[in-house]
Parts: structure tokens; C-alpha cells; sequence
């Protein structure tokens, strides 16, 4: 080893020894007759001294050339310092160097490795291998890193069994795009890299494997936000001889166990949620419940507290629905007007907003005084159950689309009242999804996770009848209003899986040539099986208190899909296409 010990364990208890160091430099204090660096490894940041008149003259000199990032070996005897800090770990001791050796030099890097950067995301990008000497990017790795070992050793000690699936699989038209990969010994012929492994997975099922999980490298090629790459991880795991039950028990304990490990914190109850319910109270299938602000309906399947009063805004809308924001009756009109002119942006699209004020002194007061009376408006506050100091904010229009902007409104609101704690964690379950949804654009039914989920027991027979009443035996968990996992119940049958094939606009033919493999499989003795996959990126993120997944992983995209570090995707050689049988126009 070129080093006795790491840049981050040494203590008061280490004084008077002689150690090595090896690292990178941090930075250069030169007072004259004395020189302070920090170096810098993975562990931590130790302070270097050089000192006339106890520091040999040629050690002194080099200690005087080296510039930021330099790599260095330094030997000496490990003092107290007689100036602590107490912002890094080896804060009370310093290194009295007596030997010091240049393993490679380096050119001045393109932004400062610091916690606090002068680095755009471009530079930082293309530069990857320097952003990663930071701390709070490494961190941000050895977090997942973390999170990945607590995984594994809680699913292995449940008899779960980590196994390897292909990554050059058969392209199948569900789904996002494929990525695809040219076969040279089969011209003409393309491989697709998986989306997920989800047939693979359901044929270690049939093959015996009954309790299977892997951390996965999946693609989609799709557009990118900050909660997409198109490589991701997954953590896949799949189940035999379960019900939906033993699914969320088990993997409910799963991120139990991952936030006691990784964060110390005991998960609050985790509540289970109608799919239904979800959109009905708040707009979304994962919503946020760190905060309250359900959604009350004025008009719409249960009651009607507006119509026929002249305001057509109500009375023409199939949903008048809103929310009630606490201790923000003191609003101010210019704060209305802006919050209206937010709801109006293109990326919501809602008409307006209507307000009641709940003022302290117990009046209310509604931006639709002139069409409402005050026994109108007191109906509403009921409704919400408003106190004083409350604020109610109203959309009205087609039901989809009001419940979507209000789900916009209330997110907003909660961020603006300090409601959305990011050092507070909420999870829960939303169940029993469409199992289907009708694409209007195509003209025909689109499964809404994938084709392989069973619909509910009790809803097999509205296959025939109603296919938009299907129940899916599907289930999501959401923690803080991020979807970090999704799963179901399979189709074991192989007729089942006919019939969903078949109306999902398949023929027979094209569901054997696209799906046989696993058709077959379930011929041989297929187990009632189901399973889970959770976005591994995604939970790491919310551990790690970030938005974007591209944080904490080590190479990422840009928001084009390029690796600008390598200049990837790139051009291929005329030679390299004509061996695939390809050409490019």
C-alpha cells in the first residue's frame, strides 16, 4: 500500500505516529514561513504542514509548486493543531511533513472541486470524472451504494435469489420506444434492450424460482425530465404463490428497513388508497399526503351547492371542486391575481380562479359576491369545514381537467405554506387501478400498467361487458408525491392472457409471434405469481432530499439523452454499417 492511512481517520489518539498520506490537493495557504495544504481522498480532508526551519528546504520548495488537484504522496508525524476545526473529522490533528512526492501533476481544473462549485451543469457534465471528486456528489454515491447493500441483504435474508436476465432481448411494440440493437450474424434483425425485465422474471416464476429479485439496468427511449435517463436502475423482484397482500407486506417492509438503515428514521404508518379515492381527493395517483388540503366537491357526482345563481362559469362546468388553504385568508388581491395568472400558464391551462375569504372576525368574503349570497357562501366554508383565517380556492370545467390543475393549485399552495417538509417522509399505497384506458387519438384500449396484470377476481366477468370498469390487481407505492415503485398480480392463464392480448387489438397470430414464449410457459405449469419493481434512482433521490435522479447517478445523461463526457451517441464507420447491413439516409 502507498499509504498507512486515509485522509479521514486520523485523531488525538494517532499524535506522535508517522504516517503516510496519499491524496489530492485541496488547496494552498502560503504565510511565508509557513504553508498549510489540505488533502483530499474519498474519506475526508487532512491538513498538511510545512514550516521553515523545521521542514527541509527541498520539501519546502515542492510544497510551494503544487497547484490544485495534484497528486501527492506526503509522509510525517501526525501533531496537534493548535487552531482546531471543527467542521471536518480530523479537525484537531495535523501532518508535519517531512517527505513529500509528486505522483502526477495537474492542470488547473475547468471549475473549482468544492462543495459549493462555480461549475454549470454543462462543464460539470463533460467533466464528470472532476464533479465526482466533490463531497457532496461522492456522497451522493456511496448513499446509493448504501442503499443498494441494505437491499440486498434484507431480500436475501427472505430467501430471495438475485438473478441475472438478458439485456439483448426481442422488441415488443407495448410500451415506450425500444432502443435497439443491430445483430450483425443476422442481418436485417435487430435485438431491443429491455424496458424492464418483465417476461424474463415471470418465467423464473414458471421455472421454480419463487421468490427472485434483481438490481437492474433497464432503457426506455423516451423524452427526459429530471426524474428520467434513458438507462435507469430497478429494483425487480417477483414473487410465487402470494396474493396481493403478501406483496405489500413484504415490500412495504422493504423501504421500512431501507429508511431505518439509511436514514434512521422510523417510516410513519403507511396508508392504503383507492385509485379512485386519489383522484377524487386530490387529482393525482400519487399524491402528496404530507399535508392535507383534500379536495371538496361543490358540484359534481354528490351534491350541488352552485348552480342557479347566474354564474355560468359554474353552471356550465361538469366539476366545481377546491381546496381549503389554512391561515391564508390574508392574501392580499395582488397575491390573488398573481397566483390566478400562475394557474393561467400555458403548462396548466386553467380559465381562472375563484376565491373565499374567511376573514378572522368570522365574515366571508368571495371574488363572486355578486352572484352568491352570504348563506351561499357559508354552505361552501361547511363544506370544507373552513375556519377563519382559511383561504377556499375554486376551479370549475370538464372533471379531468379541473382535477388536474387543482392537483397543480394544491402542490403549489403546500410549497408556498412551508407544508411540504422535505425532512418529513409520507408513503403510501394507491390501489386497484383502471385495468385498461381508451386512447382516443388510436381508437382502442391501451393497458395502463402492462399487459401481464390480472384484473381483480371480481371484475374477470366486465371483460366481456365494460371494459372500462376492469379493476387491475395493480398497486403503486408513493412517498412525498413520487411514485417510487409499481407492481401487480400477473396473468398466470395462458386463455386470460389471450383474451387481455386480444383486447389490447392484437391478432392471434401477432400475440404468438410477439408473446408465445411465455404463452407456452404457462402451458407447463404456470404458479399464481406476482411482483414489484421500484425505481431505484427515484428512491435514492428521495433519500438523498434531491429532485433530480441525475445526482446520484455516476455518468448521466444530459436533458438531450448525450453523455457529453465520451460525445455519445455518435457517428459510426461506413465499414461498421455495412457489416450490420445498415444504411442511414
Amino acid at each position: 500500500m502507498l499509504r498507512t492511512h486515509t485522509c479521514g481517520e486520523l485523531s488525538l489518539e494517532h499524535v506522535n505516529q508517522e504516517v503516510v498520506l496519499c491524496g489530492w490537493v485541496q488547496r494552498v495557504r502560503d504565510k511565508g514561513g509557513m504553508i498549510w495544504l489540505d488533502l483530499r481522498d474519498r474519506y475526508g480532508i487532512t491538513q498538511l504542514l510545512f514550516e521553515e526551519g523545521k521542514t527541509q528546504a527541498n520539501v519546502l520548495e515542492m510544497a510551494r509548486s503544487l497547484g490544485r488537484e495534484f497528486v501527492i504522496s506526503a509522509k510525517g508525524q501526525v501533531i496537534e493543531r493548535l487552531s482546531k476545526n471543527d467542521k471536518i473529522a480530523t479537525g484537531n490533528i495535523e501532518i508535519r511533513v517531512s517527505e513529500l512526492h509528486v505522483l502526477n501533476p495537474a492542470k488547473l481544473p475547468p471549475f473549482l472541486i468544492e462543495d459549493e462549485t462555480d461549475g454549470g451543469d454543462d462543464i460539470r457534465m463533460k467533466y464528470r470524472y472532476l464533479d465526482l471528486r466533490r463531497n457532496n456528489v461522492r456522497k451522493n454515491l456511496q448513499l446509493r451504494h448504501q442503499v443498494a447493500r441494505h437491499t440486498r441483504a434484507y431480500l436475501d435474508d427472505l430467501d430471495f435469489i438475485e438473478v441475472e436476465t438478458p439485456v439483448l432481448i426481442k422488441s415488443t411494440p407495448e410500451g415506450a420506444r425500444d432502443f435497439v440493437v443491430p445483430s450483425r450474424m443476422n442481418p436485417g434483425e435487430f435485438y431491443a434492450l429491455p424496458q424492464s425485465p418483465q417476461t424474463f422474471k415471470q418465467l423464473l416464476m414458471v421455472a421454480g424460482f419463487d421468490r427472485y429479485y434483481q438490481i437492474v439496468k433497464c432503457f426506455r427511449d423516451e423524452d427526459l425530465r429530471a426524474d428520467r435517463q434513458p438507462e435507469f436502475t430497478q429494483i425487480d423482484c417477483e414473487m410465487s404463490f402470494v396474493t396481493q397482500e403478501d406483496i405489500l407486506n413484504t415490500f412495504e417492509g422493504l423501504i421500512r428497513n431501507l429508511f431505518a438503515k439509511v436514514k434512521g428514521l422510523d417510516l410513519p404508518e403507511v396508508p392504503r388508497m383507492t385509485y379512485a379515492d386519489a383522484m377524487r381527493l386530490y387529482g393525482s395517483d400519487k399524491p402528496d399526503i404530507r399535508f392535507d388540503m383534500q379536495f371538496v366537491e361543490l358540484k359534481g357526482a354528490a351534491q350541488d351547492l352552485t348552480s342557479g345563481k347566474g354564474f355560468s362559469v359554474f353552471d356550465d362546468a361538469e366539476l366545481v371542486v377546491g381546496i381549503c388553504a389554512p391561515d391564508s385568508a390574508v392574501y392580499t388581491r395582488k397575491q390573488m391575481d398573481e397566483l390566478t395568472d400562475w394557474l393561467k400558464r400555458p403548462q396548466i391551462g386553467a380559465k381562472g380562479l375563484i376565491y373565499v375569504r374567511y376573514n378572522t372576525d368570522g365574515s366571508l368574503k368571495s371574488s363572486v359576491d355578486k352572484f352568491y349570497a352570504e348563506e351561499d357562501i357559508k354552505k361552501w366554508a361547511e363544506a370544507f369545514n373552513a375556519k377563519p383565517g382559511d383561504l377556499i380556492l375554486i376551479i370549475s370545467g370538464a372533471a379531468d381537467k379541473a382535477r388536474k390543475q387543482l392537483n397543480e393549485l394544491r402542490l403549489e399552495m403546500g410549497t408556498r405554506l412551508g407544508l411540504r417538509n422535505p425532512d418529513e417522509y409520507r408513503a403510501l399505497w394507491v390501489l386497484d387501478f383502471p385495468l385498461l384506458e381508451y386512447g382516443e387519438a388510436e381508437n382502442r384500449w391501451f393497458a395502463m400498467h402492462h399487459p401481464f396484470t390480472s384484473p381483480k377476481p371480481e371484475d374477470i366477468a366486465l371483460l366481456d361487458k365494460n371494459l372500462g370498469a376492469v379493476r387491475a390487481n395493480a398497486y403503486d407505492m408513493v412517498i412525498n408525491g413520487v411514485e417510487v415503485g409499481g407492481g401487480s398480480v400477473r396473468i398466470f392463464e395462458k386463455e386470460l392472457q389471450k383474451q387481455m392480448f386480444g383486447i389490447l387489438g392484437f391478432t392471434e397470430e401477432e400475440a404468438q409471434e410477439q408473446f408465445g414464449f411465455l404463452m407456452n410457459a404457462f402451458e407447463f405449469g404456470a404458479p399464481p405469481h406476482a411482483g414489484i419493481a421500484f425505481g431505484f434512482d427515484r428512491l435514492c433521490s428521495i433519500f438523498g432530499g434531491a429532485d433530480s435522479i441525475r445526482d446520484f447517478i455516476a455518468f448521466p445523461k444530459n436533458n438531450s439523452g448525450r453523455d457529453v463526457m465520451i460525445d455519445s451517441p455518435s457517428v459510426i464507420s461506413d465499414a461498421q454499417l455495412k457489416e450490420l447491413a445498415i444504411k442511414v439516409e
